[in-house]
């Protein structure tokens, strides 16, 4: 199944279990160095009391399966996660580009300094890095790098 058979939408309150579940083994996946600073209980909690409800939040969904996720608050992407059997597929370019159409005026980031794929995906879609710091800042107390995309004027 390719990229084009997902649908993005809204993520509505239904869907917040299932994109924590997506979050969490695209987090144990890609970032298997970083301490997770909550546990499944938790991360579950936030999507569904924080995330959906408080934030623009979308979902890729195929076959009834949420398989991709990506939340905005504003100009700030704040959550951009992938499936990992979904990888490569294109869905994270398809997000981008959807986040781009919400927030035509510009985006910003953190990514973690470990995740260099990460780092790699951002910048081939025209982020700059601005900022580096030690991570005391977020809750993984984990260095991380602040991105942002600026559209072409």
């Amino acid at each position: 199944m390719s990229s084009d058979d997902v649908v993005l939408r809204r993520a509505g309150s239904t869907d917040a279990l299932a994109a924590a579940d997506v979050w969490l083994r695209s987090f144990d996946a890609a970032l298997p160095s970083v301490r997770r600073a909550h546990d499944d209980a938790e991360v579950r909690d936030w999507f569904s009391s924080v995330l959906v409800p408080q934030y623009e939040t979308w979902v890729a969904v195929t076959e009834n399966s949420v398989v991709g996720l990506f939340v905005l608050n504003c100009a700030e992407l704040k959550q951009l996660y992938l499936d990992p059997a979904w990888r490569g597929r294109g869905l994270g370019d398809r997000f981008m580009a959807l986040a781009k159409q919400r927030q035509p005026d510009g985006l910003a980031l953190w990514t973690f300094q470990v995740t260099t794929s990460a780092q790699r995906f951002y910048e081939r879609h025209g982020f700059v890095e601005v900022e580096r710091t030690d991570g005391l800042r977020n809750d993984e107390q984990e260095p991380d790098a602040r991105y942002v995309w600026q559209p072409h004027t």
